[in-house]
C-alpha cells in the first residue's frame, strides 16, 4: 500500500470516529433532555391540584368583590345621610340668629301695658308680627317650645329653679322663663324653665 494510499485511509477513519463520538454525544444530550423533562412532568400540578388553586382563587375574588361592593353601599349610605342632614340643617345659622328677634317680640308684648288705650293697636301689630314670625319659622320645621305643665325633660329643658310646688306633680315644669326650639327634632335652643319638686315636711309632721 502507498503511503498517499495510507494517509488516505487515516483520515477516513479520523472521520469515522469524529462522527461516532458526535453521534454519542449526541444521544447523551437527548438522554440528558429526557430525564430533565421527565423531572420537571414530576413537579407539575396534577388536575386535580389545578381546579383546587383554580377554586380558591375562585373563592378569593368573590370575597374581595363582595367586600368591594359592601363598602361601596357604606360609602354611598353615609353619602345620602350626610346630603339629608345639610338639606335639614342648612338653616340652623341662620334660624338661631333669628330666635332673639322673637325673643325681643314677646319681651315687648309681655311688658307692654295692655290696658293703655294709646298702645293697644301698637301691641296688636307687634302680636301679629310675632306670631307671623312663629309660623313662618314652623314652616321651615323650627318648632317653639313652650312646655308648661309637661314634665321636665333634660334634653330640651334647662332648669334655672325648683320651687316647692304642691298643686301638681313633683318635676313639672311650671314656668317658662325663654321658650326653646328645634330645628327638625335637633334642639336649636333649651327652654329655660322653672320646675317643681315635692313640698317638705312640716315640722309637726316629722315630729
Amino acid at each position: 500500500m502507498s503511503d498517499q494510499e495510507k494517509t488516505h485511509e487515516e483520515s477516513d477513519q479520523q472521520t469515522e470516529h469524529s462522527l461516532t463520538d458526535t453521534h454519542e454525544a449526541e444521544q447523551l444530550a437527548g438522554e440528558g433532555e429526557s430525564y430533565d423533562s421527565s423531572g420537571a412532568g414530576e413537579q407539575a400540578l396534577t388536575p386535580e391540584e389545578k381546579i383546587e388553586a383554580l377554586e380558591g382563587e375562585l373563592a378569593k375574588t368573590r370575597d374581595d368583590a363582595l367586600r368591594t361592593l359592601a363598602e361601596a353601599q357604606n360609602i354611598r349610605r353615609r353619602s345620602e345621610k350626610d346630603i339629608d342632614n345639610a338639606r335639614k340643617f342648612a338653616l340652623e345659622k341662620f334660624a338661631a340668629e333669628l330666635l332673639g328677634v322673637a325673643d325681643n317680640l314677646e319681651r315687648a308684648l309681655d311688658s307692654a301695658d295692655s290696658d293703655n288705650d294709646a298702645v293697644k293697636l301698637l301691641l296688636e301689630g307687634v302680636a301679629l308680627t310675632q306670631k307671623s314670625l312663629v309660623d313662618t319659622l314652623a314652616k321651615f320645621n323650627v318648632v317653639q317650645l313652650d312646655p308648661v305643665g309637661e314634665p321636665f325633660d333634660p334634653q330640651f329643658h334647662q332648669a334655672m329653679s325648683m320651687v316647692e310646688n304642691p298643686d301638681v306633680e313633683p318635676n313639672t315644669v311650671t314656668l317658662v322663663m325663654q321658650k326653646g326650639y328645634v330645628l327638625n327634632e335637633r334642639l336649636l335652643r333649651p327652654a329655660m324653665v322653672m320646675v317643681s319638686k315635692a313640698v317638705a315636711p312640716s315640722i309637726d309632721e316629722k315630729a
